[in-house]
């Protein structure tokens, strides 16, 4: 779950991380208008969630409000990395005297916490990391261990930061590592905190949430005006579209499908405890996706019900506007209820994976 920069800042600033004075427009008429109260130079900052604006010309800067309305019109009617902004950021414009580079995120390869910061920020950031990547310091921190400030205030003082700055640019790491943690980030950062002669303040801010525990975070759902997808969906270049209730048991799935000879179309995770519409949904999205000939699905009964998953197999057959071949492995929690219901819609079903998935190779052949 991605944020744009003013909810990430919003957010870091209720968790003792300053950023700059900053109001939000979705018109250019009321961009003007913030410029004027603020009395100051400003940076317009396109609100989108893709990196790389500011190369892409995402960012402007307005010495005075005259100069707001017609930079706001450019912003407000562009395009960055194909997302349209639909509104921008109307931020003070900092006197900087350095930039600084910080971010904490989840290191799969090292199953840990990451630290990576710079005494060098700002759009340079990625050339850095390949040309100078010694200036680069990185810190993991063990996922059993407690991580504590006067660890931060090591970083920054291997930054290479002046001494004077090592307290407070370590206060912000270690403020940076609790919001991470609060949060069950997937990434946060802050690139560049910048130094003015007002103090230090995260001039950007990066915040993704781990989908799988938004739902311990509804307050940062209702902040963003997002709502969780409820399911993960990925296209793929085959023709029999693969679901299942976890990502292990639909990559297992479509393995067997590899197996026998097929080529999937689709990975379908409808995740755990999946309800009837869910299932529903799902199944009408693969058999509305036009490459899909056959549809694979693949239930193993945990929290998910085999017979909520009969239901919402029924319900999408006879909603569905193509009539696409279903195989059907079911089995777990309350699946004779699940494989009656199926039974008495004249839908068959298998309970070995393996069986399932050379049924959906063998029908899909028999279709060519």
């Amino acid at each position: 779950m991605k944020f744009f920069e003013h909810i990430a800042k919003k957010i870091f600033r209720e968790n003792g991380i300053e950023t700059l004075e900053g109001h939000v427009a979705y018109d250019s008429e009321h961009a003007v208008e913030i410029a004027t109260n603020m009395c100051c130079a400003v940076a317009l900052k396109s609100q989108v969630l893709v990196g790389g604006r500011g190369k892409a010309g995402g960012i402007k800067f307005a010495n005075h409000p005259g100069e707001v309305y017609s930079l706001s019109e450019e912003l407000l009617s562009s395009k960055i990395k194909g997302e349209s902004v639909k509104h921008i950021l109307v931020e003070k414009k900092a006197n900087i005297l350095n930039e600084y580079y910080v971010s904490v995120a989840t290191d799969r390869t090292s199953k840990k916490t990451i630290i990576m910061a710079s005494a060098e920020g700002g759009v340079e950031i990625e050339n850095l990391a390949k040309n100078n990547p010694d200036k680069i310091i990185k810190y993991y921190i063990n996922p059993l261990d407690e991580f504590l400030p006067y660890e931060a205030r090591e970083i920054a003082c291997k930054m290479g930061v002046e001494s004077e700055l090592i307290s407070k640019i370590g206060a912000v790491i270690y403020k940076l590592v609790n919001l991470y943690k609060k949060y069950d980030c997937d990434i946060v950062e802050i690139n560049p905190l910048v130094l003015t002669p007002e103090g230090i303040f995260a001039a950007d801010a990066k915040l993704i949430v781990e989908d799988d525990a938004s739902f311990r975070h509804k307050d940062l759902i209702e902040l963003s005006g997002t709502k969780p997808k409820d399911f993960g969906f990925v296209k793929l270049d085959g023709d029999i579209a693969v679901l299942g209730n976890g990502a292990g048991l639909t990559l297992t799935g479509m393995d067997m499908i590899n197996l026998y000879g097929g080529k999937p179309a689709t990975f379908l995770d409808i995740g755990g405890g999946s309800s009837e519409e869910t299932i529903k949904k799902a199944l009408n999205l693969v058999l509305n996706y036009p490459p899909v000939k056959v549809v694979f699905l693949n239930v193993l009964g945990g929290i998910t019900r085999a017979d909520d998953v009969a239901r919402g197999v029924v319900d999408a057959i006879k909603s569905a506007n193509r009539e696409i071949p279903i195989v059907i492995r079911l089995t777990g929690t309350n699946e004779e209820e699940g494989q009656r219901i199926l039974e008495e819609a004249g839908i068959p079903f298998e309970v070995s994976m393996e069986k399932a998935a050379q049924k959906a190779v063998e029908i899909c052949n028999s279709l060519d």
